[in-house]
C-alpha cells in the first residue's frame, strides 16, 4: 500500500505535493447541499482520493473518522512536537457561543453517531462548568463526545461529572515529548498511564492512550504496547502518532528510522503476536493503518487476518451502533448486526471457529473473558509536504468557524483561522487577541507573544536573548 518512505517519496516526485499558494488558497469544506447524504458525500471523498475498497469504513459507516472541536488553544505542557501555533498561548478562548455553533456545524456536516474530540490545546484548561456544557450540547446533538487531555487535570470527579453530562471517551495523550518532570522515559511514564487509568475505572467512559513516536523514542514502543496489552481490559485503543514537523514544536522532522512500518513492526514486537494493520482502511491508506487484537489471559490474537472475513463483517454492521463504554452492549450490537445478515453469518463462521479454536487455552485460563484493544498508527504530514490525495481522503478534520478542514492543512495554516476575528450572534466582532467583542471587525493581527505566553522554538529564542 505504499506505507513506507519511499512510498511518500514516489507520490511526491509524480507530481503530488500541494503548492504553497494552494494550501495559502484552500478552504474548509462548505456547507453540504440540502438533503445531501453525509455517508454518500463521503464516498465520493473516498473514490476521488483512490481509496475506496471494500474494508473502507468511511462511506459505509461512517461520515468521517472523527472532528476535533478546539474548545482553548492553552496548554500546561510545552511538548517538543506540540502542532499549536507560537501565537496559540496568547489568544483567548472562543466564546461559548461560537463553540455551540460549531458543534451545529459538524452535525449538519457529518450527521448523527459522529466522533467530536473535545480538545485544545489542552480543553480542562477551559472553565469547568463550560467544558461540562460543551460535551452536553454534543451528545444532545447526537453526536459522540471524547475528551483529549493530558490528563493533568483530569481528575476523576472531572472524568464523572462528564461521564454525567455524555462523555463516551477520555484520551490520554503520554509520551516523552512532553518532557514532565520525574519521567525518564517511556517505561517510567506507564506508571502514570496506570494511574491515569485508575481515574477512569469503573467510570462509564472507554479508556484512550495517544503516543507520539520520534526518534527518541522508537526503541521503546514495544514496551509501550506490552502495558497496553496487559492493561486490555480498561484501554479501548492505542493510537500511535509519527512525528512531523509542524507547529511550534522544536523537534522538526522525523528521522528515517520512525515510519508506518518501523512502529507496526514495535507494536507487534510488544504485543508479542502477529498482527495485521492493512486490511482495514480509515480514510487514505497513506495516513492510518489499523489493528485489532482479541486479548484473553495476556494472549493477543489477530482479529485482521482474513480480508474477506473483514470486509463481509464490515458491510453486515452498517447501521449498527457499537457503544464502546459497555462490552456486553457491543456484543449485543455485533450480534445484532451477524442476526440482519444471517448470509455473513454463515460465511464467517468457519473462521471464528478456528480463531476460537486458536484461542481455546488463553480462553480457559481467562474464564471465557476476552477484551478488545485496537492499535493505530497515524500518519501527520509535514505542514510543507501536503499531498493532495490525502488532503481529499482525510478522516480526520478539525472545526473551524468556515467549517472542517483537513487536520494536517488546517496545522499548515493555524494562525489563517486562529487570528481571525470572529462573528457573534448580536452582529458584533470577537477579537482572539484581546478577546473583547467589537462593533466592527478588526484587522487580523498576532498578539504579542511575551515570557509567559511564548513556548516552543519562541520559548528557546526569549531565553536565549535574554542571556
Amino acid at each position: 500500500m505504499g506505507t513506507g518512505m519511499d512510498g511518500d517519496a514516489r507520490i511526491g516526485a509524480n507530481g503530488g505535493w500541494m503548492s504553497a499558494a494552494e494550501v495559502a488558497a484552500a478552504r474548509p469544506h462548505p456547507p453540504p447541499a440540502p438533503g445531501a447524504d453525509p455517508i454518500g458525500c463521503a464516498r465520493q471523498r473516498m473514490q476521488d482520493a483512490g481509496a475506496w475498497h471494500p474494508r473502507q469504513p468511511i462511506g459505509r459507516r461512517f461520515a468521517i473518522g472523527c472532528v476535533a472541536l478546539e474548545i482553548t488553544q492553552r496548554c500546561n505542557l510545552d511538548c517538543t512536537l506540540c502542532y499549536l501555533s507560537e501565537h496559540s498561548e496568547a489568544v483567548h478562548d472562543i466564546p461559548l457561543e461560537e463553540v455551540f455553533r460549531r458543534i451545529a456545524m459538524i452535525r449538519e456536516h457529518y450527521g448523527p453517531d459522529t466522533e467530536v474530540q473535545v480538545t485544545g490545546g489542552d480543553p480542562t484548561l477551559r472553565r469547568r462548568d463550560e467544558l461540562v456544557a460543551i460535551v452536553r450540547r454534543v451528545t444532545e446533538a447526537g453526536m459522540r463526545a471524547s475528551l483529549f487531555t493530558n490528563g493533568i487535570r483530569a481528575t476523576r470527579d472531572l472524568l464523572a461529572e462528564l461521564s454525567a453530562a455524555g462523555l463516551v471517551d477520555v484520551a490520554f495523550h503520554v509520551d516523552m515529548t512532553q518532557e514532565r518532570k520525574g519521567y525518564a522515559s517511556e517505561v517510567a511514564l506507564n506508571a502514570l498511564r496506570a494511574e491515569y487509568i485508575s481515574r477512569a475505572r469503573g467510570l462509564p467512559l472507554a479508556v484512550v492512550f495517544n503516543t507520539t513516536v520520534f526518534d527518541g523514542n522508537l526503541h521503546e514502543i514495544p514496551a509501550v504496547a506490552r502495558f497496553f496489552r496487559d492493561h486490555a481490559d480498561a484501554v479501548n485503543l492505542a493510537s500511535f502518532q509519527l512525528q512531523a514537523e509542524t507547529g511550534r514544536g522544536t523537534l522538526g522532522a522525523r528521522g528515517a528510522p520512525v515510519t508506518k512500518d518501523s512502529v507496526a513492526a514495535a507494536l507487534q514486537t510488544g504485543i508479542g503476536a502477529p498482527l495485521t494493520f492493512d486490511t482495514m482502511a480509515v480514510g487514505h491508506q497513506g495516513c492510518n493503518r489499523y489493528a485489532l487484537a482479541l486479548v484473553a489471559d495476556g494472549g493477543a490474537h489477530d482479529m485482521l487476518d482474513d480480508p474477506r472475513v473483514a470486509a463481509t463483517l464490515l458491510q453486515a454492521m452498517v447501521g449498527a451502533r457499537f457503544d464502546r463504554r459497555d462490552s456486553r452492549r457491543r456484543a449485543f450490537a455485533f450480534l445484532g448486526g451477524l442476526a440482519r445478515h444471517p448470509g455473513a453469518a454463515l460465511g464467517v463462521l468457519p473462521w471464528a471457529v478456528r480463531k476460537a479454536w486458536a484461542m481455546r487455552r488463553d480462553l480457559w485460563r481467562a474464564r471465557g473473558r476476552a477484551s478488545k484493544l485496537t492499535l493505530f498508527i497515524h500518519d501527520f504530514m509535514d505542514a510543507r509536504r501536503l499531498e493532495r490525495d490525502r488532503i481529499t481522503g482525510c478522516a480526520f478534520m478539525v472545526a473551524t468557524a468556515e467549517g472542517p478542514i483537513s487536520m494536517c492543512l488546517h496545522n499548515a495554516k493555524r494562525d489563517d483561522f486562529l487570528l481571525r476575528p470572529l462573528s457573534l450572534a448580536d452582529g458584533t466582532w470577537w477579537d482572539p487577541a484581546t478577546g473583547r467583542a467589537m462593533p466592527t471587525p478588526p484587522a487580523p493581527q498576532p498578539p504579542a507573544i511575551t515570557r509567559k505566553t511564548a513556548k516552543g522554538r519562541r520559548r528557546i529564542e526569549i531565553r536565549h536573548a535574554a542571556r
